[in-house]
């Protein structure tokens, strides 16, 4: 047993102090774009890189295997509609630490087709996954600076974009206004410039607070019927608002309905209430009751 322990560390000393090739998949990214040119690259924008490591490397990666981003100068597409990566292997082995060299990549040529480069301006949207402390949540109006950004690229491909999203922004048991710098693009097509790439965030978070209010039921889809009453005539909502805008919002910012094409149509015994009006940033909690009984005069 003895032997076979010293035999197994000998053997592992060796295995991860000698050199391997390790397969690692890349996403591609384009820099020194030609000027007043739009391409489609005519491939995935995801390789095969081939790199030189340790076995000790190669024993990390597989247990934490990751995607790297690889960049690709474009600067010979000024006299033809490829490139070539053998041709790149020093500005790519300059991405990568000392100890671990690309060997190859595959595919080895990367082709593109030239079509007319358009811009347009379009909305930021800001992505957040944020939790919040009991009874904090989100109190107006996200806002982003810029607003818009413009993106430049092929006519085809800037059409289908409405908006730009940011890099997700994250935040844990917040309880008060987030700031801050997102960059943005980064899991568009890499043929798509955007300028700026980046957006300062606002998401204002408060305290809030629970509010009562009565509404009125008000029928609708009943133009065919003599009289329609409701029972009870109002609802008892509970909701979830900002502190600073208790007093703000009243009942008649708020609207409660009911159709009588569900009884109609589905000859229910009971209506559901609906809310049609509810102003911003205001979570309905409840509706009490739910569903009222009716009274029809055909």
């Amino acid at each position: 047993m003895r032997c076979l322990a010293v035999s197994f560390v000998a053997w592992s000393l060796f295995a991860i102090s000698s050199t391997y090739d390790f397969l690692q998949m890349s996403r591609v990214s384009y820099v020194n774009l030609p000027e007043e040119k739009a391409f489609h690259p005519l491939q995935s924008d995801m390789v095969k890189v081939r790199l030189q490591m340790s076995g000790w490397d190669v024993l990390l990666k597989t247990f934490k295997p990751d995607t790297t981003r690889l960049e690709v100068d474009l600067g010979g597409l000024k006299t033809r509609n490829f490139i070539a990566f053998s041709n790149q292997i020093g500005f790519i082995n300059k991405q990568f630490p000392v100890n671990k060299q690309a060997i190859s990549v595959t595919p080895d040529t990367l082709y593109f087709d030239f079509s007319k480069q358009t811009q347009k301006r379009v909305p930021v949207k800001p992505v957040y996954g944020i939790t919040y402390r009991k009874q904090y949540g989100i109190v107006g109006e996200i806002r982003t600076n810029p607003a818009f950004v413009t993106i430049t690229g092929p006519a085809e491909d800037v059409d289908e974009i409405a908006f730009i999203e940011t890099d997700s922004i994250k935040g844990e048991l917040v309880d008060n206004d987030v700031r801050t710098v997102s960059y943005l693009n980064r899991n568009n097509k890499a043929n798509i410039a955007i300028y700026p790439t980046f957006a300062e965030i606002l998401i204002p978070i408060g305290e809030m607070t629970e509010k009562v209010i009565e509404l009125p039921i008000r029928v609708q889809n009943a133009e065919s019927y003599t009289s329609v009453r409701t029972i009870p005539g109002k609802v008892k909502v509970t909701l979830s608002i900002s502190l600073l805008d208790y007093s703000k919002w009243t009942p008649r910012d708020f609207e409660a309905v009911v159709d009588m094409d569900d009884w109609a149509h589905g000859r229910a015994t009971s209506l559901p209430v609906q809310l049609t009006k509810v102003p911003p940033y205001c979570q309905v909690l409840r509706i009490e009751p739910q569903n009222i009984d009716f009274f029809v005069r055909l």
